[in-house]
């Protein structure tokens, strides 16, 4: 004769999976995912994008390396008449410092990409707040602003980055619509991504020194805006308080009600 042997922790995931089944039949669905949500533990998110009723978005660009093509995006911009946020690395202000000027003195938001564009994960908290602090006295030496929004390099982040960014006075700024335009797929590729992906409130990501986004930004800012859409830097898509992030990284004003599952 066999015997099973259940040990303790295995019997508790049972009881645990029961309850849930229990749960979704006998009392509803929402009250039972209520009820398990509260039981996983629930990241600290950057913010994704905003919720927002009217048609307004913000278009993003990420500064590490190259920097053929900054001036051109500012005339394309200004042709348009958009401002924008541009992400920018320590290194590229100390190699760049004129191109940091020109975005300033063209209306464009500069603000923290860290200094050196490490994975900040690995690092310790010391070191995020060096690659924080050191990139935002670079870009306020030239612009006199200091900035308050942080985006991580490759988009690598943990609780304790979003945490110490908070405690800096920076918010965490990912995207929702990412152009690709740095696998160079080409014009039409980065177009039907961005225009096709695009809704109220979005955060879309570039590179200043990707091949075909230079081509590709007019068509996207003239579809765009005949779709009646209004681009705005960053800080002036978020709310910057009484706000919480639900769990797909969207930014939602405290006035609305907030669900179970957030």
């Amino acid at each position: 004769m066999k015997i099973f042997v259940i040990h303790k922790k295995t019997l508790i995931i049972y009881m645990l999976i029961l309850a849930f089944i229990c749960g979704a039949v006998i009392l509803n669905w929402d009250t039972t995912i209520s009820v398990f949500s509260s039981l996983t533990p629930k990241r600290d998110l950057p913010i994704y994008c905003v919720d927002k009723q009217e048609k307004v978005i913000s278009i993003s660009f990420d500064a590490a390396w190259g920097n053929e093509d900054t001036q051109e995006l500012i005339d394309i911009l200004a042709k348009y008449n958009v401002k924008t946020t541009f992400f920018v690395v320590g290194g590229w202000v100390d190699k760049y410092p004129e191109s940091v000027q020109a975005l300033h003195d063209a209306g464009h938001e500069i603000m923290n990409h860290s200094n050196t564009h490490p994975h900040m994960t690995q690092l310790s908290t010391e070191k995020m707040k060096e690659e924080i602090k050191k990139c935002d006295d670079k870009i306020q030496a030239i612009t006199g602003k200091k900035p308050f929004l942080f985006r991580p390099p490759y988009g690598d982040y943990n609780d304790k980055l979003v945490q110490t960014c908070r405690e800096m006075g920076h918010y965490t700024i990912q995207w929702d619509v990412d152009s690709l335009d740095w696998k160079e797929l080409g014009v039409d590729a980065i177009v039907e991504r961005v225009t096709k992906r695009v809704k109220n409130g979005s955060i879309v990501l570039f590179h200043n020194a990707a091949k075909y986004t230079p081509a590709a930004l007019p068509k996207i800012l003239d579809t765009l805006q005949k779709e009646g859409y209004k681009i705005v830097p960053i800080s002036e898509l978020i709310y910057k308080e009484d706000f919480y992030i639900d769990h797909t990284g969207k930014q939602i004003p405290n006035t609305k009600e907030k669900t179970s599952i957030d």
